[in-house]
């Protein structure tokens, strides 16, 4: 395990390293259960500290008023270190919250990398400003950056979703205060000590990790023109009502309950292992997993089989160690609400397939084994709450008609998949779910194409030109005609 040896007692504000007034965060190890590190909560006097910093550095500093390819270096040199450093990424964050460290490696370290390369190759598309003529009237329309954001952040995947809402928010020119999760604010740190190495101008960025009270007023604070925010629905309806009593502009991706349809022409084999990260990725700590599976009684045996050779298959240890498919769950409150829908799944009658307790083999470490349930009914608490974590659901359907209504009978809407061998018909099915995001076969998305979600997960969109549509206002310059054909 890494030790950390960057500040502990201070914040990144203002483009200073700052004593902090607020209490401690205890950064503890999921693996060992040991206290790896202790850093100081920014408190309510220190998130108004860092909103001031930001507001000063976009009114009256440099940012907004740099040139697109201006900012656009300085964010390349923030992904260069990102690069340099992603071996060091990759570690701390299998330190702080247990990701397997080859998922770490190839996932969460690599990630913020295609994000800047994808941003940057959108930004120089962009419609920053843009001629409009009509029969009546002709305007120039700008795209001008919202402002002051509070990004806050969660755990599963701190450094991915911090660079997936900073690095928009500063092409466009708006600065930043990014809150970390109490549970990796490390990971914060690390990325303040980057954007410091990359030479961004004092109060663009501030980095503050902070416990509820002072996260509040981060995000009702009325120096903050725009919100993003990825965490729970519950915690997102919070900070919704907050900001809608100010009419501060939000967005916010939140939980899902994505269901797979396996239509009966699917290959099972490439179904199932598409499912190892589909489904179990970071121990099932990821808000798009599929964890109802949707399959017909014709091909259910065979593929409750598969389902509980692949669990068997997947090491379930050390996250450190490279075989490791199955890490800690984040903390034993995580564990122990994930042990509570299991015994739920067990109590309304689900067939437990694999599974379903603690690994014998681990005396310490916040560990669930992977579990598959058969014979799961759309009622039960499994297959309707989110459980974020390695529990996967098979529900029963008669027809294709029905899987589709079993998979929309949800408050949530964020991602899906189809699994057949007839893709033109696989995508007519995807058609049908209402969710943001459906893969066909397990084939990714990409970050490029817009994501978020439907209904209760979410408002707004990441990534691809949409990414950037969110921190920004439109504004209209109405022209004269002769003028406007000159613009």
């Amino acid at each position: 395990m890494a030790a950390w040896h960057g500040p502990s007692d201070r914040l990144y504000i203002g483009g200073q390293w700052v004593p902090a007034t607020g209490e401690t965060i205890d950064v503890v190890s999921p693996t060992t259960e040991q206290v790896i590190a202790r850093v100081t909560s920014a408190s309510i006097a220190d998130m108004d500290l860092a909103v001031k910093a930001a507001r000063g550095a976009f009114d009256d500093g440099p940012w907004s008023g740099l040139g697109l390819e201006e900012r656009l270096s300085l964010i390349g040199e923030l992904r260069r270190l990102l690069q340099e450093n992603q071996e060091s990424i990759a570690q701390l964050i299998t330190d702080e919250m247990g990701c397997p460290i080859t998922q770490s490696r190839t996932i969460q370290a690599v990630n913020p990398v295609k994000v800047i390369d994808a941003y940057i190759a959108i930004a120089r598309e962009y419609p920053f400003r843009a001629v409009r003529r009509g029969d009546s009237g002709n305007a120039l329309v700008t795209r001008e950056p919202v402002g002051v954001v509070a990004a806050v952040t969660p755990w599963n995947v701190p450094l991915g979703i911090s660079t997936q809402k900073v690095v928009p928010a500063l092409i466009t020119g708006c600065t930043v205060v990014l809150k970390p999760a109490p549970q990796t604010p490390l990971t914060g740190y690390l990325l303040a000590q980057l954007v410091e190495q990359a030479g961004f101008p004092p109060g663009v960025v501030n980095v503050v990790p902070a416990e509820r009270e002072a996260s509040e007023s981060l995000v009702s604070h009325p120096g903050v023109d725009k919100v993003t925010f990825t965490g729970s629905t519950a915690a997102g309806r919070r900070i919704a009502s907050l900001c809608g009593n100010d009419l501060r502009r939000v967005s916010l991706e939140l939980g899902g309950k994505s269901a797979a349809i396996i239509l009966d022409d699917a290959d099972l084999e490439q179904t199932v292992d598409a499912m190892r990260l589909g489904a179990f990725r970071n121990s099932g700590q990821v808000c798009t997993l599929k964890t109802r599976v949707l399959v017909s009684p014709r091909r259910k045996d065979e593929l409750v089989e598969r389902l509980e050779v692949l669990t068997s298959s997947m090491p379930v240890g050390d996250p450190h160690e490279a075989t490791t498919q199955i890490g800690p769950l984040v903390s034993a409150m995580q564990r122990s609400r994930v042990e509570s829908y299991i015994a739920s799944g067990r109590e309304q009658g689900a067939t437990l397939v694999a599974g379903g307790g603690r690994p014998s083999h681990l005396d310490r470490g916040w560990f669930v084994e992977p579990t598959v349930f058969s014979d799961v009914t759309p009622d039960m608490l499994i297959a309707r709450e989110e459980i974020f974590g390695p529990v996967l659901s098979v529900i029963p359907c008669q027809d294709e008609a029905e899987a589709v209504a079993i998979a929309n009978d949800t408050t949530y809407g964020l991602s899906g998949a189809v699994f057949t061998t007839d893709l033109s018909h696989g995508l007519e099915v995807a058609g049908h779910i209402r969710t943001g995001v459906v893969e066909l076969n397990g084939a990714p998305i990409g970050l490029s194409a817009p994501f978020g979600g439907f209904k209760a997960s979410g408002i707004g969109r990441e990534n691809g030109p949409e990414g950037l549509d969110a921190f920004t206002e439109v504004r209209s310059i109405g022209l004269p005609a002769d003028y406007a054909l000159s613009v």
